[in-house]
């Protein structure tokens, strides 16, 4: 592993760790884990701390470990829920929707930021698919797990380099009349809208984690460093969800400012927030 990860204050093993369980959490190994020697090439060390790794994971009730039949994540775990991380994730790859956790805006606030910052960064689509929903997207949006969504994933840039790769889920019937070409011209917001969805509201999470290697290549960072990971589901005003996103940002070129303000008396203790709006450089 590169010299900046190996800096943090983490063993290479847990690094791996981590990095892994964020991965099981969205679910994308459904069909399996990569080998062990594959593991160990992704991240630059030796198998023997790949395994170390891996044992913690089935430690967890996260992976099973079967001779012949390879690394699987555990259905039994995510059907259920599993076990939650310290990502705030369920088994599923669902985000916990804890209110205290969450932020909510009308368009006028976050969601117009969002399409601000759309139109003043560059995108590069990397794909766009349609894709089986998988049981965490299909619990997000409210819809029957295998139904058709849109695949799309992205990363944005300013003048100084790469700023975020952002995945979305968007159901098909809703994703019929954009692509590839229409997303690397105009944010998925503004298309949803021409396609005739009213937005309404966004419910958000922000947490962090740790670059895995198809994050570092797209963002310009070492594996292992650390980065802003935010989960927002995107509501029309009916309260339907019609996006899903999971984005990575480089948190030396993106940060995200809340005014909180009091209500009540002190005792109360009771906060309200207002989006003042993500700066990028």
């Amino acid at each position: 592993m590169n010299s900046a990860a190996a800096a943090l204050p983490l063993p290479k093993y847990h690094q791996i760790y981590l990095v892994l369980r964020e991965q099981l959490a969205e679910g994308r190994f459904a069909a399996g884990l990569p080998g062990e020697l594959a593991l160990a090439g992704q991240f630059g060390v030796a198998r023997i701390t790949v395994r170390k790794a891996l044992a913690q994971l089935a430690a967890e009730g996260l992976i099973d470990r079967a001779p012949g039949r390879g690394t699987v994540p555990r259905a039994v775990a995510s059907a259920k829920g599993g076990a939650k991380g310290a990502d705030g994730k369920n088994g599923a790859g669902a985000p916990r929707r804890d209110p205290r956790m969450a932020s909510r805006a009308q368009l006028t606030g976050l969601l117009e930021n969002i399409v601000t910052m759309g139109l003043a960064t560059k995108v590069k689509v990397l794909e766009c698919e349609q894709v089986p929903a998988s049981a965490a997207v299909a619990e997000a949006l409210q819809i029957e797990p295998g139904a058709p969504v849109q695949k799309a994933q992205r990363v944005r840039s300013t003048r100084e380099g790469p700023l975020s790769l952002i995945t979305t889920y968007v159901p098909a019937a809703l994703a019929q009349g954009f692509g590839r070409r229409e997303l690397a011209k105009k944010p998925i917001l503004i298309l949803l809208e021409e396609a005739g969805v009213r937005i309404g509201h966004a419910t958000q999470t922000i947490s962090a984690r740790l670059a895995d290697a198809h994050a570092a290549q797209h963002l310009a960072v070492t594996v292992g460093s650390a980065l802003l990971a935010v989960t927002r589901l995107i509501h029309d005003a009916r309260g339907r969800p019609v996006q899903w996103l999971h984005g990575l940002y480089r948190p030396d070129r993106y940060q995200y400012e809340m005014q909180l303000s009091r209500v009540g008396s002190i005792d109360a203790k009771v906060w309200v927030s207002k989006a003042l709006g993500a700066q990028f450089h």
